[in-house]
């Protein structure tokens, strides 16, 4: 055998047993996303997000996963969280709000986010955050799955399970617009197909149940959303007449045909920069 095909052999095999994930410089950022193959945290400079006291309309969800966060950071127990419900109301706004708020007191807590995509590679994940000196919130946005999706199988362990369960030092965050992660049609035909039924669909549904916490987000008032919108003005040093922002934003919600904290925040954008006011 010549060493050219003895090299190339090499190569395959590392290929198919790439190295251990490298140790991330902790103290680079506040906040890394998991990449897979190859596996590495790449640290974000900058995290996309806004401050906690501007997100309205849900109050109940953002003081109970604050003092979820706050426990966890103190080292106390807490619980995994579903965030779920109406889309554009600010799920995966709070979960990146709530991180920033609790550095203050805990400047070595850092978020890392994972793709859904990336789900399968979530074991060799927790190998390298069960030894990381920080405390770590896993964080999925727009969890789901469809009828053939397997992942959900590599997340239970995560969740609740496996002989060496969650690390201490993590806990998990996920956003999805559905309470049981799949849709209900999708029930609804495992129900009508499988043997037995029950079993179908509790294999599935049973995921959702391993979260300790379902914050639950619905559709905002008029009030509300405009109140979002008044909101950003004052932090934004955006000076307008009263009259003239009510009678703007309803006809943008109209034109949008839906009314959310993502659709204030549009308006908000396009109100900004035809006053001329930087965000």
């Amino acid at each position: 055998m010549t060493d050219a095909t003895l090299a190339r052999i090499a190569d395959a095999l590392e290929r198919m047993a790439p190295p251990p994930a490298p140790t991330p410089d902790w103290q680079a950022a506040t906040a890394f996303v998991w990449h897979a193959n190859p596996d590495h945290l790449a640290p974000v400079p900058r995290v996309n997000r806004v401050a906690l006291d501007l997100l309205r309309g849900i109050d109940r969800s953002r003081d109970t996963l604050l003092a979820n966060t706050a426990q966890f950071a103190a080292g106390l127990p807490a619980n995994n969280a579903l965030l779920w419900g109406a889309r554009g109301m600010g799920k995966s706004s709070l979960v990146k709000a709530v991180h920033a708020a609790c550095l203050t007191d805990a400047p070595d807590l850092k978020l890392v986010e994972v793709q859904r995509e990336d789900l399968p590679s979530i074991g060799r994940l927790l190998t390298l955050l069960r030894a990381a000196p920080v405390r770590v919130i896993l964080f999925c946005d727009d969890l789901s799955f469809s009828h053939d999706d397997q992942h959900y199988k590599s997340l239970k362990a995560v969740l609740d399970g496996g002989v060496e369960g969650r690390p201490d030092n993590v806990i998990f965050y996920a956003t999805s617009n559905r309470r049981h992660l799949m849709p209900r049609d999708m029930i609804e035909n495992e129900r009508s197909s499988a043997i037995n039924p029950s079993e179908a669909v509790e294999e599935k549904v049973s995921l959702s149940d391993r979260f300790g916490l379902w914050l639950g987000f619905h559709a905002c008032t008029q009030d509300e959303y405009l109140a979002m919108i008044r909101g950003y003005c004052a932090a934004y040093g955006l000076v307008i007449a009263d009259a003239r922002l009510i009678a703007e934003a309803i006809e943008w919600q109209a034109t949008r045909g839906s009314r959310s904290g993502r659709v204030a925040w549009q308006f908000f954008c396009d109100l900004a920069g035809r006053s001329g006011v930087a965000i």
